[in-house]
């Protein structure tokens, strides 16, 4: 599909793709988008999910159709899988294989062969293996909709739904990572891989920032909507707190303002150290705060104790009186000018901000289509359309990805000459290297900060890579920030501290560049060019080094907002996923969890490692991998997120009072008082004959059917309902919650890395290194068959590996003696591994 002198990383790459919903083809999308050449099967009547969505997660194949059931038609796919590289399937554990397609038998024949099987539930759950999982089912039974979020807790709406296929999002960037990490691992060592990553693990990983307990947590990290949950469940309130109420729980540097034109605009500037004076600055009421009595606290990293004043700006929570007095006067300010004006000043001005937009304004928006986050495009079936552009991508080559081919239906002949036009060129296994982990051998050093780059560098340390972590001697991030987040992304890192602004930290610095193949960083272009990090100068500092950024809001092209800084919550409001979730411009919501996109452009980053590894090794080329935060929100909102002349109104799903897409996909109250979440479609209609208590559905009028389901389902109760709906093969789950799922599946930490406990899988650290008993996720999702998975080591505390790191670079101790005293590089940022 691509031209042949392409300088796309997976050129010549062949995929056939048998995916059908989002995460399959989204896999295919994303190699695709990178150069592969992909040939997408549907059955004879066409995609199991016809949407308009699959112009673009088709877009750059072939698309044939065969009957699978037939013998003519598993023939010629397995014509067609002879000549892959990469196989793609997400049909149920099993069942590929009982159509005649055993990826085992076939690596046999075909060692160097990658296959890649996205179950909804893993194929080792006994449990749920077996059930029809579709998106909403998988994230019901993954606690996704139950405690969606403290706002929905407080407002007493719980469950709480939403449209967004979360679970295919994160599924398809973890999986796309892992067929190339195997890729570039199969150029070293000529030998494919096994893969699988089922939904359930991957929307887990997706969320372990929500899903991780740290026993006796300091109170000071507890915000007042934590403290007012915990009160309300003591005292047997009930949770009612109306929007308007919640509002005035919120941080004044976490929260959205009502501006001029009647927009409002999401301020995220909690917890940097000069974000939040900066923004106070800009709005004109920093000094008569500070004469008020507003205090900044110079280390925020002693015990709160021995503070000199009970609050700091630049700490996040603030405590009450000090929120509300600030908040009030933001509100005043922020109706002198309209949210566009804002939107530049904060921009202008490095502070964290952007006004809410709805998805359609986003489509349209000049810097999302001059910047390539949203790209015009044509297709066969639907004319003109806005898609998505590509979610990540290499520098030297991003323009080519901003023009993809449209989706094309052919004939078999076609599609398998066009495989056979590529020569798969891989080492012979003799004069291979062996390898134990995708990435043994490969040094990672990790710049990055906050959730998205350090997540990415942390995923690529399970896959065998020696991780570098490198902050400030100094932290620009409060402790709620760096400590807590780190417990999760620190994991299988070595931390170093050091000032690279320094003379010493500088030298250490350029150093660590020489020493890595790959760095990772979060930074703005001016900001990379500065440290030396640029193409140019990076080549003069380590030609050989792959560097991959990942931001907030850049695209391909550069645009006004390419250089803004950001984080998740602004990209949820920039591109209207608050508002979904909200349901109207007053009441905007954040959407569900801690780091909903963050922790997906985090796999985005390591797949465009991966691309960069994979061309480095094929073609001898050094590139610079791309994503952003933006780029992937386009991924997490694909069912929605296109514009073509004749498209319906925008009126998908959206707002609290949302309980599922339509009367066969939703929630249902029952008569144990427990909510199940029913996830039909039409042609699943028949099936309902068999369901005792709902034989009549088929005849009942579509406008009738919600009522009739109501009412049925009230008559018993959840269990009995999830039975009689699983033996008729129909969808359904009981909305689990994650504190039930970590209590039903938490082991003793015993290194491994819980690839083996099915689809959800803790581990409990009674000693762990920060003091605290902590309980947290499994690096589970990613479930290999020849390369190891390594279980990752609890986070280091900050800068225990100042010394060693210092001492493997070749500095003698006098040396390093010296530079600690400058200040310049440092051991710690404090006493306590979590301050108090």
């Amino acid at each position: 599909m691509h031209t042949r002198f392409s300088k796309l990383p997976l050129t010549g790459v062949k995929v056939v793709d048998f995916g059908q919903y989002i995460a399959g083809p989204a896999v295919a999308m994303l190699l695709g988008d990178l150069g592969a050449t992909v040939v997408h099967i549907d059955p004879p009547g066409g995609p199991m999910w016809n949407s308009p969505a699959n112009a673009t997660l088709n877009r750059n194949k072939l698309i044939i159709n065969l009957d699978l059931k037939s013998k003519e038609g598993r023939e010629r796919a397995h014509e067609l899988c002879a000549e892959a590289d990469i196989i793609i399937e997400n049909f149920r554990p099993g069942k590929f294989a009982k159509l005649g397609f055993d990826f085992a038998e076939m690596r046999k024949e075909r060692p160097e062969l990658i296959t890649l099987s996205i179950p909804g539930f893993a194929s080792n759950d006994e449990e749920r293996r077996e059930q029809r999982a579709f998106e909403s089912i998988v994230a019901a039974s993954s606690g996704v909709f139950t405690d969606m979020g403290l706002n929905r807790v407080l407002m007493g709406l719980n469950p709480s739904f939403s449209p967004l296929p979360l679970s295919s999002a994160y599924a398809s960037q973890i999986a796309a990572s892992s067929v190339v990490l195997a890729l570039q691992s199969r150029q070293l060592t000529g030998l494919g891989d096994q893969i699988e990553v089922p939904l359930a693990a991957a929307i887990m990983e997706g969320l372990c920032y929500n899903s991780i307990r740290i026993s006796d947590i300091p109170r000071r990290y507890l915000t007042q909507r934590e403290i007012e949950i915990e009160r309300r469940r003591i005292e047997g309130l009930p949770m009612n707190v109306s929007y308007e109420e919640l509002q005035e729980l919120l941080d004044p540097f976490f929260r959205s303002y009502m501006c001029k034109d009647g927009r409002m605009f999401y301020v995220v500037c909690p917890s940097h150290k000069h974000h939040a004076k900066r923004c106070l600055e800009v709005l004109g009421i920093y000094d008569e705060l500070v004469e008020e009595g507003l205090t900044s606290e110079d280390d925020t990293y002693k015990p709160q104790s021995e503070w000199e004043s009970e609050t700091s700006l630049g700490v996040y929570p603030m405590p009450k009186d000090w929120a509300d007095r600030i908040a009030a006067r933001m509100k005043d300010v922020f109706m002198t000018r309209t949210s566009h004006e804002w939107k530049k000043m904060f921009g202008r001005g490095g502070i964290p901000g952007a006004p809410q937009r709805w998805l359609q304004e986003w489509i349209h928006d000049e810097y999302a289509e001059g910047s390539g986050l949203m790209i015009d495009t044509w297709d066969p079936e639907y004319g003109e359309m806005t898609t998505p552009g590509p979610v990540v991508w290499m520098e030297e080559s991003g323009e080519e990805a901003l023009k993809p081919q449209p989706r094309r239906w052919v004939e078999f002949n076609e599609a398998l000459k066009t495989l056979k036009k590529h020569r798969t060129e891989i080492p012979d296994p003799a004069d291979a290297i062996e390898q134990e982990g995708w990435l043994s051998g490969v040094k990672i050093l990790d710049l990055c900060n906050v959730i998205a780059g350090p997540h990415s560098a942390c995923y690529l340390a399970r896959f065998g890579a020696e991780v570098i972590k490198l902050d400030p001697s100094v932290p620009l991030y409060d402790s709620w920030n760096t400590v807590i987040y780190g417990l999760s992304q620190m994991r299988g890192k070595k931390s170093i501290l050091a000032d690279i602004k320094s003379e010493h930290g500088r030298k250490v610095f350029e150093d660590l560049v020489k020493s890595v193949d790959v760095i990772i960083w979060n930074a703005p272009d001016s900001q990379i060019k500065r440290m030396g990090l640029d193409a140019e100068n990076l080549r003069k500092l380590n030609p050989n080094a792959i560097f991959c950024k990942l931001d907030c809001f850049s695209g391909v092209q550069r645009g006004v907002r390419t250089d803004y800084i950001g984080y998740d919550d602004l990209v949820q409001a920039a591109t209207g996923i608050m508002l979904r979730f909200g349901g109207a411009m007053d009441r905007p919501e954040e959407h569900a969890h801690v780091g909903t996109i963050d922790v997906m452009c985090g796999f985005g980053g390591a797949l465009a490692v991966a691309a960069a590894l994979y061309q480095k090794y094929r073609f001898g080329r050094i590139g610079r991998g791309r994503t952003s935060l933006t780029a992937n929100s386009g991924l997490l909102q694909i069912p929605f997120a296109y514009d073509y002349r004749g498209r319906g109104l925008f009126d998908e799903p959206s707002g609290p009072e949302t309980n599922g897409n339509d009367e066969l996909n939703r929630f249902y109250s029952t008569a144990s008082g427990t909510y199940v979440l029913l996830s039909a479609y039409e042609e699943d209609l028949p099936r309902f004959r068999e369901v005792e208590g709902l034989e009549e559905l088929p005849e009942i009028p579509m406008e009738e059917r919600a009522i009739y389901l109501a009412t049925a389902f009230q008559t018993t109760t959840a269990n009995e309902w999830i039975e009689r709906l699983h033996a008729a093969d129909i969808g359904a789950a009981i909305c689990d919650n994650i504190d039930a799922l970590r209590a039903e599946n938490t082991r003793e930490a015993d290194g491994t890395p819980g690839t083996d406990r099915g689809s959800y899988s803790f581990s409990v650290y009674p000693d762990h290194p920060s003091g605290h008993e902590v309980i947290q996720l499994d690096p589970y999702a990613v479930r290999t068959t020849r390369s190891k998975v390594v279980a990752l080591k609890p986070s280091e505390k900050f800068g225990t590996s100042t010394r060693t790191i210092l001492k493997e670079l070749g500095y003698g101790d006098q040396a390093i003696e010296m530079m600690l005293k400058s200040g310049d590089l440092s051991e710690t940022w404090s006493q306590e591994y979590i301050p108090s």
